[in-house]
């Protein structure tokens, strides 16, 4: 049978082909990336602090609720909310009108009785009045003198004064409004001093003492500070079950009244891995951190606790022991060649 030339040049052109396709192997990441020198520390258990968290608020140490004394229509407003004022300080003031007019007579009769009992005292020694009739001139002239002192404190009173150095926080009235005794008409604190206000539950109150002094955090720095222990109510609230512990806090903290902040109470002590917080790297809602592995870095994904100073708690992820890198991590990728400096 005669074969064609042609039926053996297709499959060889086919095998040809196929050869011409084939690359090699692209090598691996690892094997492209440059090896870099790290600084690693070794995983250790260390003693840490068990604590519980408390939900307070930072409140002024010092704060007053300013009212008049006596009724009367504002006449001036001399201050609103944010002024710095000192102690002495004219707030508001009230109509006193009626009142000046009260002292004016006041005065009149003080003046009239004092004549009448120096009158009287002389012709006391001539002998041409009765000692009763002079004391009961003196008597009088008294009464006299004491509404006088009366009616000027009252006039006092239509004058709100600043009672210590500090800030205008709310201004509760205004002109033309009515003052009345038990009515606050402004609020001002003591910018200085502050303290934290926590309801400490049944369970913990034990751990707390006067004088002691434990961790507060607030927002927004949420830094470590460290609060006084100040007062410690002797009782608890029925509702709530907890106890009212008042903290002082560090002299120009940076925080304001009303502000939210977490009281931490030492509650016991246990055994944690921990390394530098530089070690771990955030991508998105992982945490990671790399560890050294016959002179690679490898990526391992953690979960971490509670930050001690400038270190972190690893509560999954690494074995103690293991070498982790805690400069420059986050330059790193997954394989990549390290050498260990020394």
């Amino acid at each position: 049978m005669k074969v064609s030339r042609g039926a053996f040049a297709l499959p060889i052109l086919l095998v040809a082909l196929s050869n011409g396709c084939r690359q090699k192997p692209a090598p691996l990441l690892s094997e492209q990336l440059a090896s870099v020198q790290v600084r690693v520390q070794a995983a250790e258990r260390k003693s840490l602090l068990a604590t519980e968290e408390v939900a307070g608020t930072v409140r002024a140490k010092l704060h007053a609720a300013l009212e008049a004394k006596l009724s009367g229509r504002i006449e001036k407003m001399l201050v609103v909310p944010g002024q710095s004022v000192n102690a002495g300080d004219l707030l508001a003031q009230l109509d006193a009108r009626e009142i000046q007019a009260r002292l004016d007579q006041a005065r009149a009769l003080r003046e009239q009785s004092a004549r009448d009992a120096a009158r009287l005292r002389g012709l006391l020694a001539d002998s041409a009045v009765s000692r009763q009739e002079f004391e009961t001139a003196e008597s009088r002239d008294r009464v006299a003198a004491a509404s006088v002192i009366e009616t000027e404190t009252m006039l006092g009173y239509t004058k709100i004064v600043a009672p210590f150095d500090g800030v205008v926080t709310r201004k509760l009235a205004d002109v033309g409004d009515l003052a009345t005794p038990g009515r606050p008409i402004l609020e001002m604190d003591d910018p200085q001093m502050r303290r934290l206000e926590a309801d400490v539950p049944e369970a913990l109150i034990q751990r707390v003492q006067l004088g002691a002094k434990l961790e507060i955090r607030a927002a927004p720095s949420d830094h470590a500070l460290a609060g006084i222990v100040n007062e410690i109510a002797p009782v608890s609230d029925p509702g709530s079950r907890t106890f009212s512990v008042k903290l002082d806090l560090p002299t120009n903290a940076g925080l304001r009244a009303g502000q939210f902040a977490r009281l931490t109470i030492p509650v016991g002590e246990t055994q944690a891995l921990r390394v530098s917080a530089s070690a771990v790297v955030h991508r998105g809602q992982m945490e990671l951190v790399f560890v050294v592995v016959n002179q690679r870095a490898q990526l391992r994904l953690v979960k971490t606790g509670k930050h001690v100073a400038d270190e972190i708690e690893l509560v999954s992820g690494v074995s103690a022991g293991e070498q982790i890198v805690i400069e420059d991590a986050a330059q790193l990728r997954d394989g990549q060649p390290v050498e260990i400096k020394p």
